[in-house]
């Protein structure tokens, strides 16, 4: 068995949401798109990742993933973010921290999801 990407679904009440966090903020670029559609869609590309966000009130409430997103370079990351998103960071770790896994790390919030930007 082989595969080559994981893709998640990100359900938002207001979809718009999730393209401040990922679009804005972590620069993913819109690879397709409905979201002039009865229930908006799109699927977000970066740097070989996909995710798909829906807007979909229902699911948006029972669901609040976590992410983890690797980098090799969180200093720069953090610079860009922590510049223009200060309330997009995570009111427990809004600052690079080195974790006792030795991993650095800094977070991301908003009303639906969690994101934790690592180097290891």
């Amino acid at each position: 068995m082989n595969f080559t990407k994981l893709v998640p679904n990100v359900f938002y009440k207001d979809i718009n949401k999730g393209l401040k966090i990922f679009v804005d903020c972590l620069e993913f670029e819109i690879g397709y798109s409905e979201l002039d559609a009865h229930q908006p869609f799109c699927v977000l590309e970066k740097d070989g990742l996909r995710i798909n966000l829906f807007q979909n009130a229902e699911f948006a409430e029972k669901d609040h993933p976590e992410f983890r997103l690797v980098t090799e370079n969180i200093e720069e990351v953090y610079e860009k973010v922590s510049t223009k998103f200060p309330e997009l960071l995570h009111p427990n770790l809004k600052e690079i921290t080195l974790r006792p896994w030795t991993a650095k790390e800094f977070a991301l919030m908003d009303e639906q999801i969690g994101i934790v930007i690592q180097q290891w």
